[in-house]
This record gives structure tokens, C-alpha cells and sequence, in this order.
């Protein structure tokens, strides 16, 4: 960049959900600026360009071809993860790819090698990890508030309708409720707890008659031993005012929705740390994290290593359904670990 005190010129891909999300903190923002979607729906396309006052395209190529871009942003399903972003990497242009990565760490292992080939940032979002309440737990855990950690639990639960949409086509996502919000508990759960040893996964009545799993569990094991549990559902709801709790020998730390707070063994009273989850705040943290990265001025706090290890995980917790036993977790590769 010319200018370091420009905003960062970002281009969009992908028009849907998760991506008006992304636009909306766009405009909460000095330190990145959108300037162009793109989207296979000319229309979704021209709505969310109209809204932003930049241009609209059809796909990625042709907006990186005709607009100045200083990174990417890829908001797609995740089938079409490593086609987009290799061809933008191939074009010059740091990219931030929405979770879950890739369907395959082949894919994944492809897309990172092509960033590093040229130089280049790239790196999965992962809201939670921008959450000010989750990385305040990372805190307490880190400094001993609650002693050693012994269990830790997740749990990302809500009645949703999927039948209509794609998280809900294996060819599409890859898989089910287990890829599509178990990517963000694996990264919650490392993010806190460190590096993961092995898996196992378990799934649920089929109430929706999906073609993939509606409803599973998952257990973890990190490699310093602190045992997890993991939640995930689009067909039940757990009515829980929390979705991560940590218990160590110490005391207990829960990260809710609308307050986080912990206590220590032998306290009369909880202790309040946070106000809980600001969707928001989480989504503008991610353009400014990767903005400043590209700025040169700050590292990523997902890393190329963390976004590869999402997927090896959620790998191994559908070989885990498949053989109905524990698997253990392949390892990042030497030259990203």
C-alpha cells in the first residue's frame, strides 16, 4: 500500500448471509473500506454494491481484474474455497476466506501454499477468536485464575430449518452441523486449550431427514490432556445462557451470551469479566486484524497453522463417525507448525 493511513481496499465475495454481516461492519470502520462485491447472483451482487456505494460484479476474477484491491475477503460455501482464492493469491491479493476453510487440508494445504508461494497473507475468519469475553478466558486460563484446567465445554446449539440450504449439502460443505458450527468449537477449543491429541464424534437422530448429520457430539482430548465436550445441533436448542464453560481445579470460568463471569474456589460471589457476544464487534475485529496485517503493522491472530488445524480436526471427527471410536488428530505440517 502507498499509504499506510488509506483505508485497506477490501473486495467481497459472495452476497449471501454472512457476507451482509461482514458489509454492515465494514461500515463501522476507518481502517478498511469496501470497494467492490462479487456474487454469481447479479442482483445480490448490485443490492449489497448499491448499499455499500461500490461497484458489483459476477465473480471474483473479473472484479480483481478491474478494481484496485488490497485483499479479499471470500464469503462462498466452502467448495469453492480453493478455485476463488488461488485464483485472487495468483492475481497478487491477500485473502481472508471465511470458515470452515476447506473441505480437505489437501484444499487447505493448496491455498496456504499458494499465499506463502507469493508472499502473500492468507488465513481462515473465525469470529469467536475476536470475541472480547472468549480471549478474556484465555486470559484467566493463561495466568492461573482457575488453576488447571480439567474439563472444557462448547456448546453451539439452535432450532434452525436447513433444508433449503447449502450447509446442509454434503457436496457443497462437506458435511453437516459437524464442519458448519463444529469449525468454530475446534478453534474456540484450541484457541483456549492449545494444540488438540484426538477426537471423538458421535451423531444424533436425524430430525430434519437431512443427508447430513443434524445433531453430534464431540470429545476432545488436548495434548497437555484437558478433556472436552462439544455440542452441536441445528434441530435442538440447550436454553443455555452460556456457550463455553472451563472448570479447573480452581474454579470455573462461563462465557455467555449476554455476561461472562468466573469464580474461584471459595468465592461467595461470581465475578463478572464481560457482556457477552457482540457479533459485530467480533466481525469489524476480523477486517481490522487482517487489515493491519496487511498494513504490516499487526500478526494474525487466526494463523495459517490454526486455520489448517481446524480442518485436520473436523477431518478426524468424521473418521471418528465413520469407525465409532476415538481418532487422533494429524499434526500441522513441519513448515506451518
Amino acid at each position: 500500500m502507498s499509504n499506510s493511513q488509506e483505508p485497506v481496499r477490501f473486495g467481497l465475495v459472495g452476497a449471501g448471509a454472512i457476507a451482509q454481516a461482514y458489509a454492515q461492519a465494514f461500515t463501522q470502520t476507518t481502517a478498511a473500506k469496501l470497494v467492490a462485491v462479487a456474487d454469481s447472483r447479479r442482483e445480490a451482487a448490485e443490492k449489497m454494491a448499491d448499499a455499500a456505494q461500490c461497484q458489483a460484479f459476477t465473480d471474483a476474477e473479473s472484479m480483481a481484474d478491474a478494481v484496485e484491491l488490497d485483499a479479499v475477503l471470500v464469503c462462498t460455501p466452502p467448495s469453492t474455497h480453493r478455485e476463488i482464492c488461488c485464483a485472487l493469491l495468483e492475481r497478487g491479493i491477500h485473502v481472508l476466506c471465511e470458515k470452515p476453510l476447506a473441505i480437505s487440508s489437501v484444499d487447505a494445504e493448496a491455498m496456504i501454499a499458494a499465499a506463502e508461494a507469493r508472499g502473500l497473507h492468507f488465513t481462515m475468519a473465525s469470529k469467536f477468536r475476536y470475541v472480547a469475553d472468549v480471549q478474556k478466558a484465555k486470559e484467566l486460563i493463561a495466568n492461573g485464575t482457575i488453576g488447571e484446567v480439567v474439563l472444557f465445554e462448547n456448546v453451539f446449539t439452535g432450532r434452525v430449518d436447513m433444508s433449503t440450504r447449502w450447509n446442509s449439502n454434503p457436496e457443497i460443505a462437506g458435511g453437516g452441523v459437524l464442519i458448519d458450527n463444529g469449525t468454530h468449537s475446534v478453534d474456540v477449543a484450541r484457541f483456549c486449550l492449545g494444540e488438540l491429541a484426538e477426537v471423538q464424534a458421535m451423531e444424533g437422530n436425524r430430525i430434519q431427514l437431512l443427508p447430513v448429520e443434524d445433531t453430534a457430539k464431540m470429545f476432545i482430548r488436548s495434548r497437555k490432556g484437558v478433556l472436552g465436550s462439544i455440542d452441536l445441533s441445528w434441530s435442538v436448542s440447550k436454553e443455555l445462557p452460556y456457550f463455553i464453560a472451563v472448570y479447573g481445579s480452581e474454579g470455573t470460568i462461563l462465557v455467555g451470551w449476554r455476561e461472562s463471569k468466573f469464580r474461584r474456589a471459595g468465592d461467595a460471589e461470581w465475578t463478572v469479566f464481560g457482556a457477552g457476544y457482540d457479533k459485530f464487534a467480533a466481525f469489524r475485529g476480523q477486517i481490522e486484524n487482517f487489515a493491519g496485517v496487511v498494513r504490516g503493522e499487526e500478526s494474525l491472530v487466526v494463523t495459517p497453522e490454526d486455520a489448517l488445524a481446524s480442518v485436520q480436526v473436523i477431518e478426524a471427527a468424521y473418521r471418528s463417525l465413520a469407525r465409532g471410536a476415538w481418532e487422533p488428530i494429524t499434526e500441522p505440517t513441519a513448515e506451518l507448525a
